[in-house]
């Protein structure tokens, strides 16, 4: 099937369901903020926000939001309006080095994780990073969106194929018929569940297997001093592993870091990584929240809302039961199989003051449809009560088995 015809077939049988929940007001909503993670829509109705990617509630905290401002007042300017690679603002040079000595690693910055990874992974297929060697480009089968659209510039380089989701036997087979071999994963994945690490770090040091992991949903929200998933897991980073994350979810400021082994890798991309350096980099005021938020990780508030948010993964767990019982990260899918019903569910919490998100085809398997919710370290305890409460009274209404 032609790219076309698939992007045809994605909306074909997607795009009901999309209109059902703009029209069960569940999607397209413009909203106000009230209060922390609390706001009202277009419609009038006050909800709290329980599909969130801010973890920790970095994104009210009065010291980003004054690192933010600040920062903008005394740079006097949003951003310098050409290529970063020609000149860019001192701040974000200092930035950048903050964030190299906070994770230990050579850092990058870019507009979104999204961009850092459409400038990388093309370059990756061509072999600048493996010795002008094009690897073997492994996507596993449920990367995110943000890695998985760039299959063809890849293939443009090498070639590509994809793997069954954690499939480490699949992938060890793969790496034994070829040469070098690269991984394109997320560490722990937007739906829930993370990457078989020991497995993909005995594959690296057997067969050089090379590792681009996405961490965006780990990073800040667990690891000490917020260095996630992945980058805790590897010691001193070497040339064979890239790993992109998000600064916009718990990290609680915007835009997207890559993080690297090796300077030579971080100046290839500066120069040929496209949609990485295109004409606008991170503009002040998202520059001023990541320094402040760089401040507070090394601090033992940081620490104390990391923990706080175990805390109310576990209430959670405890009250309704999902397959990602037991993981610490913080999202959970409760199913609901058919995509008019989580619809439905989504729009009735959301009329009863609780914004969640109804997935779909083909952002999960046709017949695989659920309510997406994710915790946060500011929840108040009884919050989530009443919300799980309501969750399993409205699965049981609807007939569906809850164990609990």
């Amino acid at each position: 099937m032609s790219p076309n015809l698939k992007v045809f077939f994605r909306v074909s049988l997607a795009d009901h369901d999309w209109e059902t929940a703009q029209t069960g007001k569940i999607a397209g909503l413009n909203v106000e903020i009230e209060n922390t993670n609390q706001m009202i829509d277009q419609y009038g109705r006050s909800f709290h926000h329980f599909c969130t990617t801010s973890y920790l509630g970095l994104d009210h905290h009065p010291a980003l939001l004054e690192g933010a401002m600040s920062t903008l007042r005394e740079t006097g300017t949003l951003r310098v309006a050409n290529s970063k690679n020609r000149c860019k603002l001192t701040i974000l040079e200092q930035y950048e080095t903050e964030l190299s000595e906070l994770f230990g690693a050579n850092c990058l910055s870019a507009l979104s994780c999204s961009a850092a990874s459409s400038g990388v992974l093309p370059l990756l297929a061509s072999g600048v990073f493996t010795q002008d060697q094009s690897p073997l480009m492994v996507f596993d089968r449920l990367a995110h969106y943000s890695m998985n659209h760039l299959k063809a510039a890849c293939a443009d380089e090498t070639r590509v194929m994809t793997c069954p989701h954690n499939d480490m036997d699949y992938l060890e087979d793969l790496c034994k018929q070829n040469t070098k071999v690269a991984y394109v994963a997320d560490g722990a994945y937007s739906m829930g569940g993370v990457a078989d690490l020991d497995s993909l770090l005995y594959l690296k040091q057997r067969y050089g297997l090379f590792l681009f992991l996405d961490d965006s949903h780990a990073l800040s929200a667990v690891g000490k001093f917020g260095t996630g998933l992945v980058r805790p897991r590897l010691g001193a980073l070497d040339e064979d592993t890239l790993i992109v994350a998000s600064l916009a979810k718990s990290f609680g400021a915007s835009g997207g870091v890559v993080m690297l082994g090796c300077n030579r890798q971080k100046k290839l991309i500066e120069r040929y990584g496209g949609p990485s350096n295109w004409s606008q980099s991170l503009n002040s005021a998202a520059i001023g929240a990541g320094r402040a938020s760089i401040r507070l990780h090394r601090t033992p508030e940081f620490a104390a809302l990391q923990q706080k948010l175990q805390t109310n993964i576990r209430l959670f767990d405890s009250l309704v039961k999902t397959e990602q019982r037991d993981s610490n990260m913080a999202i959970r899918l409760v199913h609901c199989g058919a995509a008019t019903l989580a619809n439905s569910i989504a729009t009735e919490l959301a009329n009863r003051g609780f914004f969640t998100s109804a997935v779909f085809f083909p952002v999960v398997a046709q017949g695989k449809a659920a309510i997406r919710i994710t915790l946060r370290a500011d929840m108040d305890p009884l919050l989530i009560r009443h919300f799980c409460k309501l969750v399993t009274e409205l699965l049981r209404t609807h007939g569906q088995d809850v164990d609990c």
